[in-house]
């Protein structure tokens, strides 16, 4: 997934689909609990910056809520509110704040009021991405309504607040997607679709705005705080192919030009800054799509590109599998290039985009197992894939996450994590920000 700041001057957007990047000014709960460390985290010491964080969700009991200022509490600092790090002032103190990690965002913010509102309002993030500092973590879930939280970077495990559903949602097909600083899990109840949505600014599940053209089955990416899903299935079962443009920071939807073919269980990336939909199933027949479809933001056209799909397997094509059998396509795009996983032959393919045609690079991981492509995830994750997946045996099973710097060479996948899963993974997504 790229991550950057989208130049939506596009003709094809009706007017309430500008750009008007908004404050979110998200009012958030009293007694909202951080990321839970999970049982395998092995960096015990990191609950302190736990608990900084819990506390500062807390109402204020101090004396200072009752009419003391934060220089009180805080070295007798009058200009706090305005300057956060006062001797290096508030432009300076921002520069500081953007390059630390996300991981140290709860503790930054028991520092005082001022820390605490620019983090938890959601500014911090929009700096961050403006001034191009992307942290990507991993999200995924191997359990019906648990959600766990993955940095690459200090190789630990967090635990997700449990989603709230009813059964009809438990057992329904389910799609997921990070953009700005969201997860959305995508689903549906007894009579519709529902989108559940996740705030990293909350720590928090709430009901999603629905889209215009409720779906399911489609193919999607972000790209920074925006993000295109495209085709699918309606509560009818039709096969569609129209488009959507949600943004995060408005949580607004917008009806995009249709594309040329109808189409489901397709794959979608973005790469050099236009979004595609690749391969899935469509036609009258249900039948596999080899095409893909380039949409440009800026002209708000879709082009069909022939060939882009990486194909079915050999495996799939000699015991003639269904069509919906074979997961959709596992693709990801690390510095605009386009990347795949060919589960049955263990190999990683690359689109060459001058020639458009696909070319072996290496292997995957050798434990990555799936069954027809189902529950393993082939994400970017900034300037690496990952690959997420195990062994299993009699209902038991490892969940290892291995990475790959494909600037560096020839895929040599490195091993950032490990833990025991009774299931395979269900939904994956990367959020960047």
């Amino acid at each position: 997934m790229l991550e950057g700041r989208s130049c939506l001057a596009s003709r094809a957007f009706p007017s309430t689909c500008e750009r008007s990047y908004m404050s979110y000014g998200l009012d958030i709960a009293k007694g909202k609990r951080p990321l839970e460390p999970s049982a395998e985290d092995e960096q015990l010491q990191s609950n302190k910056s736990f608990k900084a964080f819990d506390d500062r969700e807390r109402p204020d009991t101090t004396p200072a809520c009752r009419g003391d200022s934060d220089s009180q509490r805080h070295g007798g600092d009058s200009s706090d509110s305005d300057s956060l790090i006062h001797p290096i002032g508030r432009d300076m103190s921002i520069n500081c704040l953007i390059r630390c990690s996300r991981s140290d965002y709860g503790s930054l913010a028991s520092l005082n009021r001022s820390f605490r509102s620019l983090i938890r309002n959601g500014e911090l993030y929009k700096l961050r991405r403006k001034g191009g500092v992307i942290e990507h973590w991993v999200y995924f879930s191997c359990h019906l309504l648990e959600w766990e939280a993955f940095d690459p970077m200090r190789r630990r495990w967090m635990r997700l607040p449990r989603m709230t559903s009813n059964e009809c949602f438990m057992c329904s097909d389910k799609e997921s997607l990070a953009v700005g600083t969201e997860l959305l899990v995508f689903g549906k109840e007894v009579m519709s679709h529902v989108i559940y949505r996740y705030s990293i600014l909350t720590n928090s599940w709430s009901s999603g705005m629905s889209m215009n053209s409720p779906r399911c089955l489609f193919g999607s990416a972000s790209l920074g705080e925006i993000a295109i899903l495209a085709g699918g299935c309606d509560s009818q079962g039709n096969i569609l192919r129209s488009a959507e443009l949600y943004n995060s920071e408005t949580q607004t939807w917008c009806t995009l030009p249709e594309m040329r073919k109808p189409r489901k269980m397709c794959s979608g990336v973005f790469m050099d800054r236009k979004f595609y939909v690749i391969g899935g199933i469509g036609g009258s027949e249900s039948k596999l799509l080899t095409c893909g479809e380039e949409y440009d933001l800026e002209t708000g056209i879709w082009t069909e590109i022939p060939s882009m799909s990486p194909g079915r397997s050999s495996a799939a094509r000699e015991i003639e599998m269904p069509a919906a059998a074979e997961a959709p396509p596992l693709v990801a795009v690390v510095n605009d290039e386009l990347y795949a996983a060919d589960y049955a032959d263990m190999e990683v393919r690359k689109y060459d985009k001058v020639r458009r045609e696909w070319v072996t690079v290496g292997r995957l991981p050798e434990r990555a197992v799936s069954m027809n492509g189902w529950g393993l995830a082939f994400r970017a994750c900034g300037d690496r894939l990952i690959v997420i997946g195990g062994p299993r045996a009699l209902g038991e099973g490892i969940i290892e996450i291995n990475s790959w710097v494909p600037s560096e060479g020839p895929p040599q996948w490195n091993l950032l994590g490990s833990k025991s899963s009774g299931n395979f993974v269900y939904n994956c997504a990367v959020m960047g920000c």
